[in-house]
């Protein structure tokens, strides 16, 4: 029996759901949001001091990053040891090699809706095929546990092997945090089925309100049956100096699962070169300059993502309150009026419209896993923080960054291009 997947279908291309033919298939999503702030001065002089360095780490990582990653994840809550750490060049080198290690000979990938851009290719790329599982309304990156259940048994009784769940706490695209007591149902529900969480812990040092935002790991819950994944592009290194480190369970299976992840780094050569591991040993110990200057990165897109936030709902779009990360997840369906007017009908115009009025990167919902024909777009706050590093760095410093004249330059081109929207939509309505 041929298992069919109606959003994938939609998504790539080959069903026929699939609602326009002159966009092409999405296969790759755009990278994460970089946070458009210059180079910490502390991480350059490491990089710079390891930069005659011309070999690579071996793979997985050597002794001494290893031990800074279990530092870190130790002051989580998250204890561990070097022997069940892997390191590699980004987290979708590790993704492909869990994936690889988990589902590769023939098991299904499930992951919520909407998803981080980067997790369904390294499936497709396998030739796995992935299962998107509906989020709750109060927030993304963990699914809704009564739709993760019927989805498993659905998959299981059409001859299907579900092994494997990708999810995130503090979530790309949507920028929430899931509640506790519903991430603890999806992961008792998840494991009971016997899957494997592979849990995506890039954005969790980004909270924007970290003393009123309870986040929890899934392997503070079940810490036999989750490998977290933290890219440290998320909060700690730049998104060009690729570096990310996992964290394997203590268990006999955890151990087997982190010797093959390793074999097929190794296949991959997948190593990280000795300046960059050199900055990611820095990063990950966290002295003073790096909790302090991601402090105020933090507190800086919290900042110019509530004004955004509340712009676009002011413009009649619906949008989560932003609670971490470097983004916003907003949805234009009740625009759909005057946006068809300016051709737009779905995800891909809206992200072509957008793109080229902002100008920045407004890449469309059907990127993350949503349906193409829903009006959603995901956009950053790193290109409203300033044109220049001279204007980023101002933008860091400033104790009230929203006075400043670039970024309220930014967020009133911002503003201006959704009030427009709001206009047309409010000429569309009929007379009362």
């Amino acid at each position: 029996m041929r298992r069919t997947d109606p959003e994938r279908d939609r998504r790539d291309g080959h069903g026929p759901a699939r609602r326009r033919e002159d966009h092409g298939p999405v296969r790759y999503g755009p990278p994460l949001p970089g946070d458009g702030l210059p180079v910490p001065p502390g991480l350059s002089a490491v990089l710079a001091a390891a930069a005659g360095r011309a070999d690579a780490q071996p793979a997985g990582g050597a002794p001494a990053l290893l031990e800074a990653a279990c530092g870190y994840w130790t002051r989580r809550g998250l204890p561990c040891v070097p022997d069940r750490i892997a390191a590699a060049p980004g987290a979708p080198a590790l993704l492909l090699a869990l994936t690889a290690a988990l589902a590769g000979d023939g098991g299904d990938i499930l992951v919520p809706r909407p998803c981080a851009a980067w997790w369904a290719p390294y499936a497709r790329l396998l030739g796995r095929p992935v299962f998107h599982v509906p989020t709750p309304a109060e927030s993304g990156g963990v699914p809704d546990p009564y739709a993760l259940l019927e989805t498993v048994r659905r998959l299981r009784a059409e001859g299907g092997d579900p092994r494997l769940l990708v999810l995130s706490v503090a979530d790309d695209p949507t920028a929430t945090v899931a509640p506790p007591e519903l991430l603890h149902e999806a992961v008792e529900a998840a494991t009971a089925e016997g899957l494997h969480l592979v849990s995506d812990e890039t954005w969790r040092d980004t909270l924007h309100a970290p003393h009123g935002t309870v986040l929890l790991s899934p392997a503070e819950m079940w810490p036999d049956e989750v490998t977290v994944v933290t890219d440290l592009a998320g909060a700690l290194l730049p998104a060009g100096w690729p570096a990310a480190v996992a964290r394997f369970p203590a268990t006999a299976a955890g151990k087997r699962l982190h010797a093959r992840v390793l074999d097929i780094l190794t296949a991959l050569d997948a190593r990280l070169a000795v300046p960059v591991a050199a900055a990611a040993c820095y990063a990950l110990d966290e002295p003073p300059p790096v909790t302090e200057r991601r402090e105020a990165a933090v507190r800086l897109h919290a900042r110019v993502a509530a004004a955004a936030h509340a712009d676009l709902v002011a413009a009649g779009a619906l949008v989560r309150p932003p609670q971490a990360g470097r983004h916003l997840y907003a949805d234009l369906g009740p625009l759909r009026e005057p946006l068809a007017g300016l051709g737009v009908g779905d995800a891909q115009d809206l992200e072509d419209l957008l793109t080229a009025r902002l100008g920045m990167p407004a890449p469309g919902g059907h990127r993350f896993g949503d349906d193409l024909g829903a009006l959603r777009v995901r956009l950053s706050t790193g290109p409203l923080l300033g044109g220049t590093d001279e204007e980023r760095a101002e933008s860091l410093a400033s104790p009230a960054p929203l006075e400043l004249p670039h970024v309220r330059r930014a967020l009133a081109s911002l503003r201006s291009a959704f009030d427009d929207l709001r206009d047309d939509a409010q000429r569309w309505e009929p007379p009362r």
